[in-house]
């Protein structure tokens, strides 16, 4: 079923009015931000310039504290339902040795999901029109409203604009509402490496696999209509040899992973191979006069450690909570953003720079390595491991601080 729209009636009533919140962009980010904030009874409308469902050449691994706060929202069947499955192990070698840890299940939620982006995104933003959320796709926005130094609204195709108090840009890194506020960057760090990827029909899989080659990495996992997703990426440096013959430098490297490769080739690639090379490491600061930024578009990162999902559902909740506070009169819209940009600084850094190091293809810290060593031949320590890895063991337990270390 297609998302609800509004027809060109209930537009030019719109076009009369004053939202509490526009969000433009409606993919994860966007889609979960204004589902949020309807569901706190404020009056939102979300716009995107794309058809939807539709599909985007993105990672869509969401681990850590993506699935929890899925199903904290009541979403997390909802997007299994789409036919995704759930990943309950990770087989991860850095290089060493393959370990495996099995049965990562916490509170009856897996260690993660990876749905295509059309289904996903789609749950969100049912759940959103749900909440009642206007919705608007096809909706192209060309430029923000300003009265003085204020975002007042934003202008579309034709001159059409449309009104409120503030306006959330979860357009993705190169966000035209960031640009047209000329939202300050930081931390900011130029692109590292390079990625390119395909699906798999026929492939035998048990859950997330990642593998540490020299400067190579492989990511892969099952996702919907029973494909096998298969992510490989390079330091940039290297990108005009692998522009060079895309599909045998990919292949190459899934040849380093014996077993991966015997799989890989026994099936069939069922689409194209898919590519990014342009990602920059940044964060901008989310908030100004009238307007605050969002998922990518407020903190972009390389996806060496998938944390472009998950993060932007938290960062969703973080900017909501803000919202919340400043629409509803309880705190003043500086003050509740500046404590929106804090709360995101405090949740991301230490994986920001972690992501970094990663992207660089920098060698395991000694620490990771020792401990992966202690695991190997227990299997309910590499499911603790595993599970601390994945920041789903509280910290303070002597299992989360025995995989406390850098990293890799």
């Amino acid at each position: 079923m297609r998302p609800r729209r509004i027809d060109a009636k209930l537009t030019r009533a719109a076009h009369r009015r004053r939202y509490d919140a526009i969000v433009v962009g409606a993919r994860v980010a966007g889609a979960a931000t204004a589902m949020l904030l309807a569901r706190r009874g404020l009056d939102v409308l979300l716009v995107d310039r794309a058809r939807f469902p539709s599909e985007i050449p993105h990672g869509h691994y969401v681990h850590m504290h993506g699935p929890p706060r899925l199903a904290a929202w009541g979403l997390l069947d909802r997007v299994l339902a789409t036919g995704c499955p759930p990943i309950t192990s990770i087989t991860m070698d850095l290089g060493d040795f393959p370990l495996t840890g099995r049965g990562l299940v916490v509170d009856g939620v897996p260690v993660g999901i990876a749905p295509r982006r059309a289904a996903l995104d789609k749950v969100l933003i049912d759940a959103a029109i749900e909440a009642g959320a206007e919705f608007r796709d096809g909706f192209s926005v060309r430029d923000l409203t300003f009265e003085d130094d204020r975002v007042t609204g934003i202008r579309g195709r034709g001159g059409l604009a449309e009104r409120a108090r503030v306006v959330i840009g979860a357009d993705g890194r190169n966000s035209l509402v960031a640009r047209r506020v000329s939202a300050p960057a930081y931390a900011a760090h130029p692109t590292l490496a390079c990625w390119y990827f395909a699906y798999w029909s026929g492939v035998e899989w048990e859950g997330l696999e990642m593998y540490r080659r020299d400067h190579r990495m492989i990511f892969a996992h099952p996702t919907n209509d029973d494909l096998f997703a298969v992510f490989v990426g390079w330091p940039i440096a290297e990108l005009p040899a692998v522009r060079s013959g895309i599909e045998a430098e990919m292949m190459a490297v899934i040849d380093r992973v014996p077993d991966l490769s015997q799989r890989i080739r026994s099936g069939r690639r069922e689409e194209r191979i898919y590519g990014a090379a342009q990602l920059p490491n940044f964060l901008r600061k989310p908030y100004g006069p009238g307007w605050a930024l969002v998922g990518d578009a407020g903190s972009h990162k390389d996806p060496v450690r998938a944390l472009g999902i998950c993060d932007a559902l938290r960062d969703a909740e973080l900017l909501a909570d803000s919202l919340t506070a400043s629409l509803s009169g309880e705190s003043a819209e500086a003050e509740a953003l500046s404590e929106y940009e804090r709360r995101r600084n405090d949740a991301t850094m230490d994986d920001y720079e972690a992501n970094l190091r990663a992207a660089r293809f920098s060698p395991p810290a000694p620490e990771i390595l020792q401990a992966r060593a202690a695991a190997r031949d227990d299997p309910e320590a590499m499911a603790q491991f595993c599970l601390a890895w994945e920041g789903r063991i509280s910290r303070g337990t002597p299992a989360a601080k025995l995989y406390e270390a850098p990293r890799p």
